[in-house]
Protein backbone atom coordinates (compact mmCIF):
# COMPACT_ATOMS: atom_id res chain seq x y z
CA UNK A 1 0.00 0.00 0.00
CA UNK A 2 1.30 3.48 -0.47
CA UNK A 3 0.06 5.96 2.19
CA UNK A 4 0.59 9.57 3.38
CA UNK A 5 0.39 10.44 7.05
CA UNK A 6 -0.78 14.40 6.95
CA UNK A 7 -1.25 16.74 9.96
CA UNK A 8 0.52 19.87 11.34
CA UNK A 9 3.52 19.57 13.59
CA UNK A 10 2.87 18.03 16.69
CA UNK A 11 -0.48 16.20 16.02
CA UNK A 12 1.39 12.56 16.69
CA UNK A 13 1.54 11.53 13.15
CA UNK A 14 5.27 9.66 14.40
CA UNK A 15 3.41 8.26 17.27
CA UNK A 16 0.69 6.29 15.14
CA UNK A 17 3.25 5.76 12.00
CA UNK A 18 5.18 2.64 13.47
CA UNK A 19 1.71 0.78 13.99
CA UNK A 20 0.78 1.41 10.77
CA UNK A 21 3.67 0.87 8.99
CA UNK A 22 4.37 -2.89 10.76
CA UNK A 23 0.39 -3.45 9.99
CA UNK A 24 0.62 -2.76 6.31
CA UNK A 25 4.13 -4.01 6.00
CA UNK A 26 5.67 -0.55 4.29
CA UNK A 27 8.26 1.46 5.25
CA UNK A 28 7.74 4.26 7.23
CA UNK A 29 9.29 7.10 5.40
CA UNK A 30 9.44 10.39 7.09
CA UNK A 31 11.48 13.28 5.25
CA UNK A 32 12.53 15.38 8.58
CA UNK A 33 14.52 12.36 9.56
CA UNK A 34 16.29 12.27 5.79
CA UNK A 35 16.95 15.94 6.73
CA UNK A 36 18.52 15.61 10.00
CA UNK A 37 20.68 12.75 8.53
CA UNK A 38 22.05 15.49 6.03
CA UNK A 39 22.66 17.83 8.36
CA UNK A 40 24.77 15.80 10.45
CA UNK A 41 26.92 15.26 7.60
CA UNK A 42 27.69 18.80 6.70
CA UNK A 43 28.83 20.99 3.76
CA UNK A 44 26.68 23.24 2.00
CA UNK A 45 23.04 20.89 1.42
CA UNK A 46 23.19 20.49 5.21
CA UNK A 47 23.40 24.07 5.97
CA UNK A 48 21.07 24.93 3.34
CA UNK A 49 18.51 22.19 4.89
CA UNK A 50 19.18 23.44 8.62
CA UNK A 51 18.54 26.85 7.54
CA UNK A 52 15.13 26.36 6.62
CA UNK A 53 14.66 23.70 9.44
CA UNK A 54 15.63 26.38 12.25
CA UNK A 55 13.48 28.85 10.86
CA UNK A 56 10.58 26.55 10.69
CA UNK A 57 10.12 27.29 6.84
CA UNK A 58 9.22 25.07 4.13
CA UNK A 59 12.24 23.38 2.36
CA UNK A 60 12.21 24.25 -1.71
CA UNK A 61 9.52 21.77 -3.38
CA UNK A 62 12.51 21.28 -6.00
CA UNK A 63 15.14 19.88 -3.20
CA UNK A 64 12.21 17.87 -1.20
CA UNK A 65 10.78 15.84 -4.44
CA UNK A 66 14.40 15.36 -5.23
CA UNK A 67 15.50 13.71 -1.46
CA UNK A 68 11.77 11.65 -1.82
CA UNK A 69 11.57 10.46 -5.46
CA UNK A 70 14.98 9.14 -4.93
CA UNK A 71 14.30 7.07 -2.02
CA UNK A 72 10.74 5.83 -3.68
CA UNK A 73 12.70 4.68 -6.59
CA UNK A 74 15.79 3.33 -5.59
CA UNK A 75 14.35 0.42 -3.45
CA UNK A 76 13.50 1.45 0.16
CA UNK A 77 10.15 2.44 -0.79
CA UNK A 78 9.51 1.14 -4.36
CA UNK A 79 6.89 -1.75 -2.64
CA UNK A 80 4.73 0.73 -0.97
CA UNK A 81 5.57 3.52 1.34
CA UNK A 82 3.69 5.52 4.25
CA UNK A 83 5.36 9.25 3.57
CA UNK A 84 5.44 11.22 7.32
CA UNK A 85 6.06 14.76 6.30
CA UNK A 86 5.50 14.75 2.56
CA UNK A 87 4.00 16.51 0.40
CA UNK A 88 3.54 19.19 2.12
CA UNK A 89 2.70 21.73 -0.61
CA UNK A 90 0.81 21.60 -3.75
CA UNK A 91 3.54 21.56 -6.25
CA UNK A 92 5.18 18.17 -3.78
CA UNK A 93 1.59 16.27 -3.85
CA UNK A 94 1.42 16.86 -7.91
CA UNK A 95 4.67 16.23 -8.23
CA UNK A 96 4.20 12.69 -6.02
CA UNK A 97 1.24 11.76 -8.17
CA UNK A 98 3.60 12.38 -11.28
CA UNK A 99 6.45 10.28 -10.09
CA UNK A 100 3.68 7.26 -8.86
CA UNK A 101 2.14 6.99 -12.29
CA UNK A 102 5.15 6.30 -14.20
CA UNK A 103 5.45 2.74 -12.83
CA UNK A 104 1.42 2.75 -12.43
CA UNK A 105 1.75 3.39 -8.79
CA UNK A 106 -1.30 5.67 -7.12
CA UNK A 107 -1.92 6.77 -3.57
CA UNK A 108 -4.04 4.21 -1.57
CA UNK A 109 -5.15 6.63 1.50
CA UNK A 110 -4.03 9.85 3.32
CA UNK A 111 -4.65 10.01 7.11
CA UNK A 112 -4.69 13.15 8.09
CA UNK A 113 -4.19 14.16 12.13
CA UNK A 114 -6.19 17.35 13.62
CA UNK A 115 -5.09 19.15 16.34
CA UNK A 116 -6.10 22.35 17.68
CA UNK A 117 -2.84 24.95 17.54
CA UNK A 118 -2.28 25.20 21.62
CA UNK A 119 -2.61 21.87 21.97
CA UNK A 120 0.50 21.90 19.28
CA UNK A 121 2.38 24.16 20.78
CA UNK A 122 2.21 22.56 23.98
CA UNK A 123 3.23 18.92 23.17
CA UNK A 124 6.13 20.79 20.78
CA UNK A 125 7.49 23.29 23.37
CA UNK A 126 7.67 21.03 25.88
CA UNK A 127 9.72 18.61 24.26
CA UNK A 128 13.35 17.83 25.22
CA UNK A 129 16.34 15.83 23.32
CA UNK A 130 19.40 14.13 24.49
CA UNK A 131 22.34 15.90 23.30
CA UNK A 132 23.92 12.21 23.56
CA UNK A 133 21.74 9.29 22.31
CA UNK A 134 18.80 11.31 21.08
CA UNK A 135 16.04 10.35 23.34
CA UNK A 136 13.04 12.18 23.79
CA UNK A 137 11.14 14.10 26.97
CA UNK A 138 8.89 16.33 27.74
CA UNK A 139 8.72 18.66 30.58
CA UNK A 140 4.95 17.99 31.65
CA UNK A 141 4.06 14.27 29.96
CA UNK A 142 7.51 12.59 30.34
CA UNK A 143 10.03 14.32 32.36
CA UNK A 144 13.25 13.31 33.06
CA UNK A 145 14.02 11.83 36.87
CA UNK A 146 16.51 14.74 36.89
CA UNK A 147 15.88 17.94 35.38
CA UNK A 148 17.74 18.35 32.56
CA UNK A 149 19.37 14.92 32.70
CA UNK A 150 18.68 12.15 30.52
CA UNK A 151 17.84 8.88 32.34
CA UNK A 152 19.20 6.62 29.51
CA UNK A 153 23.05 7.97 29.32
CA UNK A 154 22.82 10.70 31.48
CA UNK A 155 24.14 13.15 29.36
CA UNK A 156 22.55 17.18 28.87
CA UNK A 157 19.11 17.61 27.54
CA UNK A 158 18.24 20.53 25.31
CA UNK A 159 15.68 22.25 24.03
CA UNK A 160 15.85 21.97 19.71
CA UNK A 161 15.54 25.26 17.45
CA UNK A 162 12.07 24.00 16.15
CA UNK A 163 10.86 23.17 19.34
CA UNK A 164 10.98 26.76 20.71
CA UNK A 165 7.19 28.75 20.68
CA UNK A 166 7.83 31.26 18.12
CA UNK A 167 8.96 28.85 15.39
CA UNK A 168 6.42 26.67 16.60
CA UNK A 169 4.00 29.25 15.62
CA UNK A 170 5.42 30.18 12.50
CA UNK A 171 5.47 26.27 11.76
CA UNK A 172 1.68 26.52 12.01
CA UNK A 173 1.09 29.40 10.09
CA UNK A 174 3.06 27.99 7.21
CA UNK A 175 1.09 25.04 7.86
CA UNK A 176 -2.38 26.27 7.80
CA UNK A 177 -1.29 28.95 4.57
CA UNK A 178 0.43 25.82 2.21
CA UNK A 179 -0.05 22.64 3.31
CA UNK A 180 -3.86 22.29 4.64
CA UNK A 181 -4.95 22.85 0.97
CA UNK A 182 -3.48 19.69 0.62
CA UNK A 183 -6.41 18.05 2.75
CA UNK A 184 -9.21 19.28 0.19
CA UNK A 185 -6.93 18.26 -2.54
CA UNK A 186 -7.05 14.19 -1.39
CA UNK A 187 -10.74 14.78 -0.04
CA UNK A 188 -11.56 15.23 -3.82
CA UNK A 189 -9.80 12.05 -4.93
CA UNK A 190 -11.51 10.18 -2.79
CA UNK A 191 -8.30 8.75 -0.35
CA UNK A 192 -8.54 11.21 2.78
CA UNK A 193 -9.11 9.49 6.09
CA UNK A 194 -9.79 11.93 8.59
CA UNK A 195 -8.33 11.33 12.58
CA UNK A 196 -9.32 13.84 15.31
CA UNK A 197 -6.28 13.39 17.03
CA UNK A 198 -6.53 15.70 20.71
CA UNK A 199 -7.34 12.26 22.49
CA UNK A 200 -5.31 10.42 24.35
CA UNK A 201 -2.91 8.23 22.25
CA UNK A 202 -4.66 4.81 22.46
CA UNK A 203 -7.83 5.89 21.52
CA UNK A 204 -6.21 7.64 18.32
CA UNK A 205 -4.56 4.15 17.76
CA UNK A 206 -8.07 2.51 18.00
CA UNK A 207 -9.32 5.32 15.17
CA UNK A 208 -6.69 4.46 13.18
CA UNK A 209 -7.06 0.73 13.33
CA UNK A 210 -10.39 1.04 12.67
CA UNK A 211 -10.38 3.01 9.38
CA UNK A 212 -6.87 1.09 8.13
CA UNK A 213 -9.26 -2.32 8.44
CA UNK A 214 -12.03 -0.63 6.22
CA UNK A 215 -9.19 0.12 3.60
CA UNK A 216 -7.51 -2.90 3.73
CA UNK A 217 -11.00 -4.82 2.77
CA UNK A 218 -11.62 -2.33 0.61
Amino acid sequence: MNLILLGPPGAGKGTQAKAISDRCNVPHISTGDMFREIIKTGGDLAKQLKSYMDKGELVPDKLVLEVVEQVLTAGKGKQGFLLDGFPRTMPQADGLGKALSKSGRKIDGVFCFSVPDETVVERLSGRRTCRGCGVNFHVKYMPPKKDGVCDKCGKELYQRDDDKEATIRNRLAVYHSQTADLIEYYRKKGVLIEIEADKAPEKVAAEVDSRLDALMKG
